[in-house]
């Protein structure tokens, strides 16, 4: 029989590049490694639960920056605590007002060069600008937030101090600034002359276009004072839900509104105008006002916004009605500025009505002529203005003003914890109004 060879030993198999088996470890050795492992992932784990808790616990105790990603530069005015308030004098409403707005413009102001590096004469523009576009006016909405969040306050016993008063006042006039943003890029875009007695923001030699950014410049101060005043607060996120809502709403309206412009005269209905109104004038005109006050009193029923938001949106329409027929029939010296519609070709109450159920082949012949094709305070402007006349618009305005009033009253009942006091103020301002 042929002889085998020799078989190798274990050594010399694992030099011939045959690596010899792993030990095996022991069941208890694998169990205390893995044991090893969860411990250390369970510390690292608890330590970063613990980093959390400490972060929440000083946010809540008002320790560190509530917004570290914005905390720069450590100059900036805003980040040196809360703010102090001077004394409101109640028996001195717009006085008073007034005197919160100079605040707020005089805070943005000194923020600008500390904040953001802002030379002398930006600063300066700035406040050039937010005098002439923000302060003044009728104040009616301001006013009605300070109003209507106090009556709510107060019907629901809840404590207000000096310092909430001033709060008030100061979203009061966050929806005065929002108005101005708007009116600012409306004038601009509409070739309007004149506002609030003056002449519109872009006619000014050394604005024109530039009066776009300062639109956009005011929109965001709105923001800037809603944090540096309310960022403490518990409703803080709630009130700048609201404000962003309220400003898509009314954005939608506006285009809703110019985009009027690509658009035949038999597409501005009464539809398209309720539309048109609702959402660029009731949200914040009206409703806002009101949530805010039900906002920081702490009201959270969903059905009790829903029954004031359907008051508030019947009497925004029948307001920006009342606009519509000023702008013809009121005076330059009654609404502070001379009626454009005309000449716009705006979807208006008064052409709406005209043109879709008042007027013959003729006269409608008449609006398809001139309509939006005429300049303000010409002959022809005023064929349209007599047409109307002719047609009975003011009459069937008035009676529409009194079912707007009506159906208003009817809702009474239909609110549970905000006052009717609230919605009388506002019917007490808007109602068979003149200016």
């Amino acid at each position: 029989l042929k002889q085998r060879a020799p078989l190798a030993s274990p050594r010399a198999r694992g030099s011939a590049g045959h690596r010899p088996p792993t030990a095996m470890a022991s069941p208890a050795k694998k169990a205390r490694t893995e044991a090893n492992g969860d411990s250390a992932s369970l510390l690292e784990r608890i330590k970063q639960l613990e980093s959390e808790r400490d972060m929440w616990k000083a946010k809540a105790e008002g320790k560190g920056p509530k917004f570290p990603a914005t905390s720069w530069p450590s100059t900036k005015p805003s980040l040196a605590g809360a703010p102090t308030y001077p004394q409101y004098d109640r028996s001195k409403p717009k006085e008073s007002f007034l005197a919160v707005c100079d605040m707020l413009i005089d805070e943005i102001c000194a923020e600008l060069g500390p904040g953001y590096e802002m030379p002398k004469p930006e600063v300066e523009w700035v406040r050039r600008m937010l005098n002439y576009n923000v302060r003044g006016g009728k104040m009616n909405r301001g006013l009605m937030v300070l109003e209507s969040g106090l009556a709510i306050m107060e019907s629901k016993q809840l404590p207000t101090s000096n310092d909430d008063v001033v709060r008030f006042a100061i979203l009061g006039w966050c929806i005065e600034w929002l108005q101005g943003w708007l009116l600012v890029a409306d004038d601009f875009m509409d070739d309007s002359k004149t506002r609030r007695g003056q002449k519109c923001w872009y006619l000014n030699e050394d604005v024109k276009k530039i009066a776009i950014n300062d639109a956009f410049m005011i929109e965001m101060i709105i923001f800037k004072v809603l944090k540096r005043h309310f960022s403490s607060m518990p409703y803080y996120a709630q009130l700048v839900d609201l404000m962003l809502e309220t400003t898509f709403q009314t954005e939608c309206g506006q285009l809703l509104d110019t985009l009027c412009m690509n658009l035949g005269l038999n597409d501005f209905t009464e539809h398209r105008w309720t539309l048109i109104v609702k959402y660029k004038t009731a949200f914040y005109s009206f409703y806002c006002s009101v949530a805010m006050g039900m906002i920081v009193a702490g009201i959270t029923d969903v059905q009790e916004y829903n029954a004031c938001r359907d008051i508030l949106m019947i009497m925004g329409i029948y307001f920006q009605a009342q606009d519509d027929y000023l702008d013809c029939y009121g005076t330059p010296e009654q609404i502070g500025k001379i009626g454009t519609d005309i000449q716009d070709k705006k979807c208006g109450w008064l052409f709406v009505h005209a043109y879709h159920s008042l007027a013959n082949k003729e006269q409608k012949a008449v609006f398809d002529k001139v309509y939006g094709k005429c300049k303000v305070q010409t002959p022809e402007e005023q064929q349209i203005k007599d047409l109307y006349t002719e047609l009975k618009l003011p009459e069937l305005y008035q009676k529409y003003e009194q079912e707007s009033y009506d159906k208003i009253m009817s809702l009474k009942g239909g609110v549970k914890e905000v006052p009717w006091v609230v919605f009388e103020g506002f019917l007490k301002k808007i109602y068979k109004r003149d200016k």
